[in-house]
């Protein structure tokens, strides 16, 4: 072992131990339930969250779009939903990267849950909503099922059965997409949606 990486490995150890901070008192800060914790997350880094029922998530999906001036939506035929120009992504990726990458304005898909404590949405995807549906459109609008939020990721983890059969391409999503600069300026949408709009239904 080279000195250099002694003398390193030597102070880590012989730093004080220092306790992992306490997670915040939720009731304290006024957050009673699980919906406004994850909203109050998803928002504090540039998500949007609506809240909607079965019967109107597709209209006021509608009036959203309108209000962006969406062209093209990419969503599963099974969604329903209400848009004039939606197309399915029913092709392999090699023949619709194109449309992929610069031909679809926004994308709807599913989740299987959320996780209140880090405002991130827990995406499965499946032969109707593939891995790229979600991470390549400048919009992505996730529905999502008030009853599945969990407060932390343990508790979603023990929820949905992880430890016997843990689905095999899974996504946490939280916010849309950013990065930052070697200044630390951030910018949204740069190598994947740069909005990400979250309607959930109770």
């Amino acid at each position: 072992m080279s000195s250099a990486r002694a003398n390193i490995l030597a102070r880590l150890r012989a730093a004080p131990k220092v306790p992992a901070p306490e997670r915040p008192d939720w009731q304290a800060q006024g957050f009673n339930d699980r919906l406004d914790r994850f909203r109050m997350m998803l928002e504090a880094v540039h998500g949007e969250v609506h809240v909607v029922t079965d019967e109107t998530w597709r209209a006021h999906l509608r009036k959203v779009l309108a209000e962006k001036n969406i062209g093209r939506v990419l969503a599963a035929p099974h969604l329903g939903v209400d848009w004039d120009d939606q197309v399915a992504y029913d092709s392999p990726v090699e023949d619709f990267k194109d449309q992929l990458v610069s031909g679809i304005d926004a994308c709807v898909t599913t989740t299987r849950g959320a996780i209140a404590e880090t405002g991130s949405l827990v995406l499965v995807p499946d032969s109707d909503e593939p891995r790229l549906s979600s991470l390549l459109p400048p919009i992505h609008v996730a529905l999502l099922k008030a009853e599945d939020i969990a407060d932390n990721m343990a508790q979603i983890m023990e929820a949905q059965g992880w430890a016997a059969s843990m689905p095999t391409n899974l996504l946490l999503i939280s916010g849309p997409s950013k990065t930052a600069d070697i200044e630390q300026t951030l910018a949204y949408g740069v190598h994947g949606p740069k909005e990400l709009i979250v309607l959930v239904l109770q």
